[in-house]
């Protein structure tokens, strides 16, 4: 299982969410998301980040993708963005028997969800409007092949982390996973920072998640 070690910085205290990259790129933990589950039918990889800060607050998550052939077609929250090109966050609190998926798609189009189950779930509908989405992607060529390198910022406040007003993410440990996929793009993947050791593909699955301590 890997760990990674979430810095605390001062990110809320920056004026524009370039800035806050900026200091996610010099000073956030910086997690691969390069794991390939299921090279037999979907082989494809691609080079994918994730760094991650917080300030007790707010969790600041900013995910790198380089030469990706892009599906941009959900333009509305709570549809299928995962058929899009797409990255995302599970996360699971201490103690907790369910899980939260934050999935968003190459437009900034969130899917968010409390899961007893993959099957049993309910919509964070009141929490979409905290949570903040910054999106830029780049066109370019290799050869006569169209792809894209684009970048996903998020801001996740605490209260949509299953975190009351009271609590700290200081200090806190949260089983997590990272992922990149898109279903029903060109070249359709599924990528994860922690390993899944299953025959098909499927990310709800929080026995295969990795863990994040916060500072």
């Amino acid at each position: 299982m890997r760990t990674l070690l979430v810095p605390k910085q001062n990110v809320s205290q920056l004026e524009t969410v370039f800035d806050k990259i900026k200091m996610l790129h010099e000073a956030g933990a910086e997690a691969p998301v390069d794991q390939v589950n299921w090279k037999a039918d979907f082989p494809k990889t691609l080079p994918v980040t994730v760094r991650v800060a917080h300030d007790g607050d707010m969790l600041y998550l900013y995910y790198t993708v380089i030469g990706e052939a892009v599906r941009a077609v959900n333009t509305e929250d709570f549809g299928s963005v995962w058929e899009d090109s797409c990255v995302e966050f599970f996360m699971q609190r201490e103690g907790e028997s369910g899980y939260r998926n934050f999935e968003c798609n190459i437009l900034g189009v969130l899917l968010s969800r409390r899961h007893e189950t993959r099957e049993k779930g309910e919509k964070q509908a009141s929490e979409m409007p905290s949570i903040f989405r910054h999106s830029t992607i780049s066109h370019r060529y290799e050869g006569d092949r169209q792809v894209s390198d684009w970048s996903m910022y998020l801001e996740i406040p605490k209260k949509a982390l299953g975190f009351d007003a009271q609590e700290s993410l200081s200090g806190q440990k949260i089983r997590a996973n990272f992922y990149k996929c898109g279903d029903e793009t060109p070249e359709p993947h599924f990528l994860s920072w922690n390993p899944i050791d299953l025959p098909k593909p499927n990310f709800h699955v929080p026995q295969f998640f990795g863990l994040l301590e916060l500072e």
